[in-house]
């Protein structure tokens, strides 16, 4: 099976789970299942068009799903049977990411997501910030009303998994953002995949420790295709960047550039400026310091990069992360498609074009 085929079923597959998990209009039923039994009187007209509205407006753009399918592929390689069965916690990971990426677009002033207005231009911030922070805590009923009766232990380390890692995309997030507030001298490619490890490493890294945990793996593998998912959320991101200056069908969602316009410190960034002429070096940092808007300038800036082989240099390392990676996790993984699938779930999402 083509991976981009098995991530389209797995994607309808998410889709399905995420309507009968999360109604699109709230309930009295519902609402008392997840909030728990209400004292007084519910309003269940505002609970929907404040929480549910802007959800699904969010969710319905799409998105790859592929942090459930590396759940679902984990949970398999290290010999999980019947994923029917762990579906439902695919809305873990998924729900997670959708909160971080809509509050996320706050934070970065962003107007696009995936074509359309981003959430807080449509509804608000109020809504939006309130809406992403929801999404934060609702798949954790999963859990508290353990309907899929997991062990109390396998709950434990769920709820710990998810701790640390929602801790971590927060520190990867504040490096993010006061790196593109302020002049920021001393960064180096290793504080940058530090950077990537934390914020776009963390889900990763939890949906497929939460695939390691349902199969009651031992510590060391959870360890091992931890690390292969990390790599797999810093390549993503390294991919990001290069799509963001070259990738034509992604910059309709987001904006060609949009990283120079945020003064974002990318690994393609870093490595011009450490391999640039004093000359472009310093037009460079100027550009940066600027955030642009007009598209000519941001083109300057862009070729800049292209001129010391940035791009090209930012792809190779990637490849380099997930090949690495794999190397250490392949030898604890069982035989068979799931394994085939995971290791090309590293090589698609580093070249893709979208």
């Amino acid at each position: 099976m083509e991976f981009k085929e098995y991530l389209k079923k797995n994607q309808n597959l998410i889709d399905a789970e995420m309507k009968e998990f999360f109604p699109r209009k709230l309930e009295k039923k519902w609402l008392e299942k997840a909030l728990g039994k209400a004292e007084f009187q519910l309003d269940e007209k505002t609970l929907t068009k404040s929480l549910s509205e802007p959800i699904w407006n969010f969710l319905e753009r799409g998105g790859k799903r592929w942090r459930p399918s590396l759940m679902i592929l984990s949970f398999e390689a290290l010999g999980g049977k019947n994923k029917k069965k762990i579906l439902p916690l695919t809305m873990l990971p998924e729900f997670l990411h959708n909160g971080s990426i809509m509050i996320d677009d706050i934070e970065d002033s962003s107007e696009l997501r995936r074509g359309k207005k981003c959430t807080h231009l449509l509804f608000g911030q109020d809504i939006a910030i309130n809406a992403g922070n929801a999404m934060y805590f609702l798949p954790f009923m999963l859990l508290y009303r353990n309907e899929l009766k997991l062990k109390d232990k396998t709950i434990r380390k769920i709820y710990d998994l998810c701790s640390i890692e929602m801790m971590r995309l927060s520190a990867g997030q504040g490096m993010d953002i006061l790196w593109h507030k302020e002049n920021q001298n001393h960064l180096t490619e290793e504080h940058y995949l530090q950077m990537c490890a934390y914020k776009t490493g963390a889900l990763s890294r939890m949906s497929a420790k939460l695939g390691a945990i349902l199969t009651e793996a031992t510590e060391k593998e959870i360890q091992k295709i931890g690390k292969y998912a990390e790599s797999i959320g810093i390549a993503f991101q390294i991919q990001d960047d290069v799509l963001n200056l070259v990738g034509e069908e992604f910059s309709k969602g987001k904006g060609i550039g949009e990283d120079i316009h945020e003064g974002k410190k990318t690994l393609i960034l870093l490595h011009t400026l450490k391999k640039a002429s004093k000359e472009d070096k310093k037009r460079l940092e100027e550009i940066i310091a600027m955030h642009p808007e007009e598209q000519e300038i941001i083109n300057e800036a862009i070729g800049i990069m292209e001129k010391y082989d940035s791009i090209e240099y930012a792809k190779q390392k990637a490849r380099n992360l997930i090949k690495k990676s794999w190397k250490e996790v392949e030898p604890y993984l069982k035989k068979g498609k799931a394994k085939d699938l995971l290791k090309k779930f590293g090589e698609y999402l580093i070249e893709r074009e979208i």
